[in-house]
């Protein structure tokens, strides 16, 4: 059983939405001119924003040695130790709520299930809700949540690598209190289902390259 940190009790999960929302809805990075060149533009500047200002956002006291840099194909997009000694890693996904449908990548099970090995490491995604009518930035939702506070409902595994966890639809997201143990089996319920069919698929794909060589052998 893994206890909840103290940032993710909900009085301080809270403040730290609405510092987060305050501070993005108060930025000047966001202005008008910039997100009329291109709506992505937005979310690329709140990115931004976030990992510059992120730990001025969490109540006092509970963060340590916090960074805001890393690679673009990195597990996160900032982390932090909190006072307690937990790690966390924090993914930043922005959704245009304008767009029809959008598959976001969150990471693959592979590198979550090793990070999960231990309890004291935190997956925590900071999804960012936003629209861009008219060319304005306007600010609708921002949720800071453990990947096992996602619903399985709304995820899916995409063939990429041993599988990676995507949002089956940004404009459909759903947040429960999971324990860390039941979506963990839940994933590997996932697996079970997701592997078998990819299996499948490459033996289609064999079969197929073996009909293009017998032609070209035969040319």
């Amino acid at each position: 059983m893994v206890n909840a940190p103290k940032l993710l009790e909900p009085e301080n999960k809270t403040i730290l939405e609405r510092n987060l929302f305050e501070l993005l809805a108060n930025s000047g990075e966001l202005s008008d001119a910039r997100v009329m060149r291109s709506p992505r533009a937005a979310g690329d500047i709140a990115e931004e924003v976030l990992g510059e200002e992120f730990d001025k956002c969490v109540p006092a006291g509970l963060l340590e040695n916090y960074s805001g840099k890393f690679a673009r194909r990195a597990m996160a997009d900032m982390a932090f130790n909190d006072t307690d000694g937990n790690y966390f890693v924090v993914d930043v996904k922005t959704h245009n709520q304008g767009t029809s449908f959008n598959m976001p990548n969150l990471t693959s099970v592979e590198r979550l299930s090793r990070f999960y090995e231990d309890d004291s490491n935190f997956f925590v995604v900071l999804l960012v809700e936003y629209s861009t009518a008219n060319g304005k930035f306007e600010l609708k939702k921002i949720s800071f949540c453990p990947i096992e506070h996602f619903s399985w409902s709304c995820l899916t595994i995409g063939a990429l690598g041993w599988g990676q966890i995507q949002i089956a639809n940004a404009n459909i997201v759903k947040i429960e209190e999971n324990t860390r143990k039941k979506w963990m089996l839940e994933l590997c319920d996932a697996l079970d289902i997701f592997y078998p069919k990819e299996m499948a698929k490459i033996g289609k794909r064999l079969e197929r390259f073996k009909a293009v060589r017998r032609y070209w052998e035969e040319k």
